[in-house]
C-alpha cells in the first residue's frame, strides 16, 4: 500500500463535498471520502476487539474508505473472530493480529487508531498512541479515574493528535437543534434537569481464582489494574469493580451525561452529593441504585440510576431509525428532563430526538416543538475520519468528553466516601478540603503498565 503524506493527503480531501449519512447532515469537518481509491484510505489499528470493539472495526472497515492494517487484543480468539468477520464485511483486508498493541506503535504507516478496551486501559492506550503520533477514536467513558483525562488532553496537545469520544450524541443534527432551541432562550430560564440511566442489570457471585482460557493473556489484559491472579468475575463483569471502572454511571449513563452537559451549556459543578446502594447481593462494588446532585451556578442538575427495573425501555431500534417516532418517555430508561420557565424538554440519545411540552390543556399534552434524527454513529465516524483526514477539531473532543466524565469520577467518590458532599475547584478540577476524596483522584498503576506524569 502507497504511503501518502500527511499534508498531501490533507490538501487532496480538503475540498471534497458535503458528506451525508443516515439522512442527518455533517455540519462539521464535512466532506465525505467514502469510496475513496485504495492508496488514499485512511490506515487504521484496532486495540481491543469484543463486542463494541468488534463493531466498530466493521463499521469503519465497511465505509470503503478505511484499511485496517492490525487488530491487538489479549485474547487471541477475540482477535481471530473479528478477523473473520473483517474479511466478510471488507473482503481483502488482511490485518496483523498481535496480542499487545505497543508493537503495532512502532509501525509508521498506521494513521490512527481506535480504542475500545476495557476502560483501565482506555487512557494509557491513548496516550502511548499521541505519543507515536497516531490519532485515536477512544470508547467511552475515556477514563478510569479523573487524572487521566488530564494526561489525555496534554498529550493531545503536545504531540498535536486528534482525539475523538466516542460520545456519537454530538454528532447528531437534531441535538444541535435542541441545543440551539435552549440557547436561543426558548425553553426560558432553566434551574433545574434531570438525568436517568435506568435498566436491568442483576448482580453476580463472586467466582474463586483461577487459570486463564488458553490463548489468553490476563498479564496484559489486567494492565495498569493492581496485580491480581485470574479470575473470570473480574474477566467478564468489570464494569462493576473499582479497580477496572465506575459502575453503570460511567458505562452508560456517560452518554446521556454528556448530551446534557452539552444541550445545558454547563461545565464544571461548584459541588457534588451523591447517595445509593447495591440492594441486590452479590460481588458488584457499583450501586444499582444511585443518585447524584450536581450544583451548577444558576442550575442543579441530578443524575439517576436503578438496575432492577426491566419494565423500563432503552429506545428500541426501530424509534432510533425513524424520523417521526419518539419514546414513551415517562418509561424511557435513557431521557434528559429539562425544566424550563416555558416548557419541559425531554430529551432521548442515540437517535430518540426530543419534544418540548407547555402546560396541559384539559390534562392532554401539548405539544410546542420537536426534533428527531436517526442514531448518529455513522455521522460520528464519519466526523473522525474527516478530522484525521483534516488534522480538525472532532465533534466529541477529548476535552469535552473529560469534563463529562468528571461528573461521574465526582459521583463515584461522592458515594465511595458515603455521600460527603465534595466542592469543585475548576481551575484544578480537584476536590478541596478532601484528602481522601483526591486520593480517588489518581490512581497507582502497576508496572510496567505505568500512566507517566509527563506524558
Amino acid at each position: 500500500m502507497k504511503r501518502i503524506d500527511r499534508r498531501d493527503f490533507l490538501d487532496r480531501t480538503g475540498k471534497a463535498g458535503l458528506g451525508l449519512a443516515a439522512g442527518v447532515t455533517i455540519l462539521d469537518n464535512a466532506g465525505s471520502v467514502r469510496g475513496a481509491p485504495a492508496n488514499e484510505k485512511v490506515v487504521l489499528g484496532m486495540i481491543g476487539t469484543g463486542g463494541r470493539g468488534s463493531n466498530l472495526c466493521a463499521d469503519f472497515a465497511s465505509r470503503g474508505d478505511c484499511q485496517f492494517a492490525y487488530l491487538c487484543d489479549p485474547d487471541t480468539a477475540r482477535r481471530e473472530g473479528l478477523a473473520k468477520r473483517l474479511s466478510e464485511v471488507s473482503p481483502g483486508q488482511a490485518p496483523k493480529m498481535l496480542s499487545d498493541f505497543r508493537k503495532m506503535l512502532e509501525d509508521k504507516s498506521v494513521d490512527a487508531v481506535v480504542v475500545a478496551t476495557p476502560d483501565h486501559w482506555h487512557a494509557l492506550a491513548t496516550v502511548l498512541s499521541c505519543q507515536a503520533g497516531k490519532d485515536v477514536y477512544v470508547e467511552k467513558p475515556p477514563t478510569q479515574n479523573a487524572w487521566e483525562g488530564q494526561q489525555m488532553i496534554k498529550a493531545a496537545k503536545k504531540y498535536d493528535r486528534v482525539i475523538e469520544v466516542g460520545t456519537q450524541n454530538r454528532s447528531a443534527e437534531h441535538n444541535r437543534l435542541a441545543k440551539k432551541y435552549i440557547d436561543d432562550g426558548k425553553l426560558g430560564k432553566i434551574h433545574f434537569a434531570r438525568i436517568y440511566n435506568q435498566k436491568s442489570w442483576p448482580n453476580f457471585p463472586m467466582q474463586p481464582d483461577g487459570t486463564p482460557p488458553a490463548g489468553f493473556d490476563w498479564d496484559l489484559w489486567n494492565g495498569p489494574a493492581p496485580e491480581h491472579a485470574y479470575n473470570s468475575t473480574f474477566h467478564r463483569n468489570w464494569h462493576h469493580f473499582w479497580r477496572y471502572s465506575s459502575g453503570d454511571i460511567i458505562n452508560d449513563g456517560i452518554h446521556q451525561i454528556d448530551l446534557a452537559r452539552w444541550i445545558l451549556g454547563v461545565e464544571y459543578p461548584t459541588q457534588v452529593y451523591c447517595s445509593g446502594k447495591r440492594f441486590e447481593p452479590g460481588a458488584a462494588e457499583s450501586p444499582d441504585v444511585q443518585v447524584a446532585t450536581y450544583d451548577f451556578d444558576g442550575m442543579v442538575v441530578t443524575f439517576e440510576l436503578t438496575l432492577e427495573t426491566p419494565y423500563m425501555l432503552k429506545i428500541a431500534p426501530v424509534i432510533r431509525e425513524s424520523l417521526t417516532d419518539y419514546p414513551y418517555w415517562p418509561q424511557c430508561a435513557t431521557r434528559i428532563e429539562i425544566y424550563g420557565s416555558e416548557g419541559l424538554m425531554y430529551v432521548g440519545r442515540h437517535g430518540g430526538g426530543w419534544q418540548v411540552f407547555g402546560r396541559p390543556q384539559r390534562e392532554q399534552p401539548v405539544l410546542i416543538a420537536e426534533g428527531n434524527g436517526k442514531f448518529p454513529d455513522p455521522e460520528h465516524k464519519e466526523n473522525f475520519i474527516q478530522s484525521v483526514r483534516r488534522q480538525a477539531k472532532p465533534n466529541a473532543p477529548i476535552e469535552e468528553g473529560h469534563k463529562s466524565v468528571l461528573l461521574a469520577h465526582y459521583a463515584t467518590m461522592s458515594y465511595r466516601l458515603g455521600g460527603e458532599k465534595l466542592t469543585i475547584d475548576p481551575k484544578t478540577e480537584h476536590v478541596v478540603g478532601n484528602d481522601r476524596a483526591m486520593a480517588m483522584f489518581k490512581r497507582e498503576y502497576r508496572k510496567p503498565y505505568v500512566l507517566p506524569d509527563k506524558v
